[in-house]
């Protein structure tokens, strides 16, 4: 028994001591214990981090919703009334306070904006669960935006007299020519005549794909007339961020630069025959008489040429 006891002491000895593969299995026992001990403490790690992840996912999903909601927002562009200006698939970011501190649309700029009550009439009730899933996608640009909301370029705003056309076939904008060099090539100004005065307070907006846009053309005999309510106007449409091959600022326009105040507008061309319109709420001043056939009707907007709403 002795014997057998110190046997068993310097086996234990050399394997601690000795290079042996005997050695290093026993000092592999050893460690196992000590690594197995490791293990659940790496398990948990692994799961914090992903806690960690799931969170970090979570504040960045918020703060990108904050971020569309009040300061720039993308909007997914799902049609070609604004071609070439903008494609069908381009992500437009839309500023959103471009008109929040006493700035308002001017003419050539690109805005989205809800057209319910003027392009639409107002939603049918929905899953609320549905539309807000719906929302949210909308408002990362993952998703097309709300079947209410339009992309168009404003052409005329409150006080301006839009008429189409002079002889040579543009627009004008309170007696001057507007030259429309973002058109969509082979597109006319308008395919059909009208003559109307903006109400204050709201926008004359048309599509740069002209005879691939249903725009305030289109709602003339409708209520409001097609006008946009200006605090309807969600932002100015600044950049095209995606996709990446399309990147761009979409730079203003040079087109109205010539154009005048209504009260300082000297009507040429197709507009020469009408004389000054005055702003909805302006009293025509002593001796201003209307051209025969220029009847306004209530709000102050003229009764459109016979055929002039755009199909």
């Amino acid at each position: 028994m002795d014997t057998e006891a110190r046997l068993t002491e310097r086996d234990r000895s050399s394997a601690s001591h000795d290079g042996t593969e005997e050695g290093s299995r026993f000092a592999c026992s050893l460690r196992s214990p000590r690594s197995s001990r490791w293990l659940p403490g790496v398990s948990g790690l692994s799961g914090l981090s992903w806690g960690r992840v799931g969170l970090l996912g979570l504040a960045c999903g918020v703060f990108a919703l904050l971020l569309s909601n009040f300061v720039v927002q993308p909007f997914l562009i799902p049609s070609g009334s604004m071609e070439p200006t903008l494609q069908v698939g381009d992500r437009v970011l839309v500023n959103k306070v471009a008109y929040r501190f006493g700035t308002a649309p001017e003419r050539g700029d690109v805005v989205v904006f809800d057209g319910t009550g003027s392009f639409v009439q107002e939603p049918t009730g929905e899953n609320p669960v549905t539309g807000l899933l719906h929302g949210a996608a909308a408002a990362l640009g993952l998703a097309e935006p709300a079947e209410t909301d339009f992309v168009k370029r404003v052409v005329g705003v409150g006080g301006d007299r839009v008429v189409c056309c002079d002889k040579g076939g543009r627009v004008e904008v309170n007696g001057r020519a507007v030259d429309e060099r973002y058109l969509y090539a082979g597109d006319a100004p308008s395919s059909v005549p009208f003559d109307i005065v903006v109400p204050r307070g709201t926008l004359w907006v048309m599509g740069d794909h002209r005879s691939n846009s249903r725009d305030s053309r289109d709602h003339l005999g409708d209520p409001g007339g097609g006008m946009v309510p200006v605090d309807k106007v969600i932002g100015r449409a600044d950049w095209i961020g995606w996709p990446l091959g399309r990147w761009a600022a979409l730079e203003p326009t040079e087109a109205f630069q010539g154009v005048r105040g209504p009260g300082d507008a000297e009507p040429t061309g197709a507009g020469a025959d009408y004389g000054d319109a005055a702003a909805p709420g302006d009293e025509a001043a002593p001796g201003d008489e209307a051209a025969p056939g220029d009847e306004e009707t209530p709000g102050g907007m003229e009764t459109p040429v016979p055929g002039g709403v755009h199909g």
